[in-house]
């Protein structure tokens, strides 16, 4: 578990299964992914989670609002898993539910698992990548003190060619970049 001055980054719970599917059915928050989520779907992505966590000794976990507990999405690290030019890798990434976007609360979490991950970890390096149109995800990862090189973007390698959510773009940090984040 790791917390930071609001937030609680900790292990999947039983009960989170109700607010991540609502998540995961929200077309605003899934506007940059391929699909929404089912249910089911959404339960056996929690479990694909878990499995990789337990493997790995980290992965994205539920985010909670340390004052009242509630869960406001997921955030973490975990292993590429696709064939790309700047894999292996390890990327961060985020999802938090609608109500809980514009608080920080990305960036707040993703500052702690960049931390961990280049420290802790001893990671080299730490990925990110979004299709071009997410502009709130890039402005976290710029936040953070990620950096962009147009020459590494790509086309995601499991959507279909001619998808529309297909471009990536990749931003990274290394161990010796990570700085201050700027609120």
């Amino acid at each position: 578990m790791i917390e930071t001055e609001r937030l609680r980054l900790r292990p999947w719970r039983p009960e989170d299964l109700d607010p991540f599917a609502a998540m995961s059915a929200d077309p605003e928050v899934m506007r940059h992914f391929p699909e929404l989520l089912a249910r089911e779907e959404a339960a056996a992505h929690i479990a694909g989670l878990v499995a990789a966590a337990a493997s790995d000794g980290f992965g994205f976990m539920p985010v909670e609002e340390r004052a009242r507990g509630a869960f406001l999405g997921m955030a973490g690290l975990k292993h590429v898993g696709f064939a790309a030019p700047f894999a292996p890798a390890v990327e961060i990434g985020w999802r938090l539910a609608r109500d809980a976007w514009g608080k920080g609360y990305a960036t707040e979490a993703a500052c702690a698992w960049l931390d961990y991950g280049l420290g802790a970890l001893g990671l080299a390096e730490i990925v990110a990548f979004t299709v071009p149109a997410n502009r709130r995800s890039r402005a976290v990862m710029e936040r953070l003190g990620m950096v962009r090189n147009a020459e590494d973007d790509f086309d995601h390698p499991c959507l279909p060619p001619g998808h529309p959510l297909r471009p990536h773009v990749l931003y990274r940090i290394g161990r010796d970049q990570r700085r201050s984040v700027t609120k």
